[in-house]
């Protein structure tokens, strides 16, 4: 009887353990589909919100997603790589005529590290950076969940090596990373009537992190 006891127990204990485990990732799925939306009012007055406006007079809005390679292009890369890119996906923000952006962008290719780029243009752009990093210098580089102002190539290369990109390129011979996308992406406001629900296309929105296993590669003490 003892026994029998035991083993319902420990299988309440199980059943209670894949509830939890099915509800976090379910919040995790929901804020990954998460996108934000800067909406400027009649005003001028500009709010970010992740739900679309719900009519004309609320002004125009943009999606403003810093999402990471097209799960397309991902599905070209070695498995290895594929792994570190889903949790560690890395953007680079830039902008035209600026010589580290550049340097940076030379350094992430000859690596062999697959990236998306957001330019830096407009003054949309240059707000949302502002509000993003808390100034406007550049490159400004994001691995995962760690944010790096600058161009350090000791700097981005510990943090490349704790986050487990190889140390040397072994992407195929024909991928290309994706072509720069403006960091904000204004689009007209919805029309009168419009549902609430149907939200504008967007760029891939950031993605939440889990930190990687110690490991002795990483002698900065970089933790995600």
């Amino acid at each position: 009887m003892t026994a029998n006891n035991e083993g319902t127990q420990m299988h309440h204990r199980s059943f209670k353990l894949l509830l939890c485990a099915a509800a976090w990732l379910t919040c995790v799925t929901a804020i990954q589909a998460q996108t934000i939306y800067r909406i400027v009012g009649a005003d001028g007055r500009v709010t970010f919100s992740d739900k679309p406006p719900v009519n004309a007079e609320q002004g125009k809005i943009a999606t403003t997603g810093v999402g990471a390679v097209a799960s397309s292009q991902n599905a070209a890369l070695p498995f290895e790589l594929r792994q570190v890119v889903a949790k560690y996906p890395v953007v680079l923000y830039t902008a035209p005529k600026c010589g580290p952006c550049d340097a940076g962008r030379a350094f992430l290719t000859t690596r062999g590290v697959p990236f998306s780029e957001r330019t830096v243009t407009t003054a949309e752009d240059r707000d949302y950076l502002q509000r993003l990093t808390g100034d406007n210098s550049l490159p400004y580089l994001t691995i995962g969940g760690q944010k790096i102002k600058g161009l350090s190539d000791l700097e981005w290369t510990q943090y490349l090596d704790a986050a487990g990109y190889p140390k040397a390129s072994i992407l195929p011979p024909t991928f290309k990373n994706p072509p720069p996308a403006a960091l904000v992406i204004v689009q007209k406001a919805p029309a009168p009537g419009t549902r609430a629900d149907e939200k504008p296309a967007a760029t891939e929105p950031e993605p939440v992190y889990q930190p990687p296993a110690a490991s002795p590669s990483n002698p900065a003490g970089i933790t995600f």
